[in-house]
């Protein structure tokens, strides 16, 4: 069957790069349009589109499935469509221009997560387990019916990026799986049960660290940004990334309170205290958190 993969980001690019080595027809794939990159502003294709061009694959760029984006797909013959954070609520004008319809590969275990960020939430919320849903698109976000769920433990030190690697690679086996039997028409569908819960896409702005809660919940949050949009706080009015973290066990009455310029050991909330690991001031390159602290004069209280 003639596929059309539609994704923007990292993880996406290893779904199709797992298709075309399985042998499945892959006859376009739909991206994202160019995006400005870094403090030089670079224009710069998606992760899918450089992968799809190393490939040979014909690539459509766009933002949204217009009229003119559906005439482009058909025009390559594609009759079903599988999507890996392609980045866009598909309309319904959309959803039915493909005869076999669209099918999206989503990072958690539906209807939990629903939205944008679903690994983010799952390993900010502190769970063990999440999982992987092939489900088809319809009209409304992430609420389609379930092809097929596979559970994915969350390994304690795991960051948000390494966990969506690894389910890239997970979740491309569930398509080699289940993409046969839609095929054939094999394939079934089952209506979403239980409570919805939802993962919006975060912010910059909500990547702050709050020093004040328990140090486990704080490294929850860490490896829950980290790479995107990044755990920060601030020193002398400029940010301070925080890539890597660790809870340590140090009393604290202070939160924010710098406990061991050593070990870099921060005190948070509940009388509890993290490590941190790696980090990254503003404007300079990836440093260990004790190397940073040394670099200080007086430390004072980090907020």
């Amino acid at each position: 069957m003639n596929i059309l993969f539609a994704g923007t980001p990292p993880s996406a690019a290893i779904v199709l790069r797992n298709l075309i080595a399985n042998k499945h027809h892959v006859v376009a794939v739909l991206t994202r349009e160019d995006s400005q990159v870094g403090r030089k502003k670079i224009l710069t294709p998606s992760a899918v589109a450089l992968e799809a061009e190393n490939l040979g694959l014909p690539v459509i760029k766009s933002n949204r499935v217009t009229e003119d984006t559906i005439f482009r797909i058909l025009a390559t013959g594609a009759e079903l469509a599988v999507v890996v954070a392609y980045g866009t609520i598909l309309s319904t004008r959309a959803l039915s221009a493909l005869p076999n319809g669209w099918f999206n590969l989503h990072y958690s275990l539906l209807p939990a997560f629903r939205g944008a960020a679903p690994v983010q939430h799952a390993i900010i919320e502190g769970l063990r387990e999440t999982g992987i849903t092939l489900f088809k698109i319809d009209e409304g976000m992430d609420t389609g019916p379930i092809v097929a769920s596979l559970p994915v433990s969350i390994e304690p030190a795991e960051s948000a990026g390494g966990l969506i690697s690894r389910m890239s690679e997970l979740g491309s086996t569930l398509l080699n799986q289940e993409l046969p039997k839609i095929y054939n028409g094999l394939g079934t569908l089952t209506e979403q049960q239980g409570q919805a819960t939802f993962a919006p896409k975060i912010l910059r702005d909500q990547a702050r660290v709050d020093f004040k809660k328990d140090a486990r919940d704080v490294v929850n949050f860490i490896q829950g940004m980290n790479p995107e949009p990044m755990a920060w706080f601030t020193y002398a009015d400029q940010p301070i990334r925080i890539l890597r973290a660790v809870t340590a066990y140090v009393e604290s009455d202070h939160p924010g309170e710098v406990l061991s310029m050593e070990r870099a050991i921060i005190g948070c909330g509940s009388g509890s205290a993290i490590e941190l690991l790696e980090v990254q001031p503003s404007g300079k390159t990836v440093m260990s958190g004790k190397d940073w602290l040394r670099g200080l004069r007086d430390p004072g209280d980090l907020v």
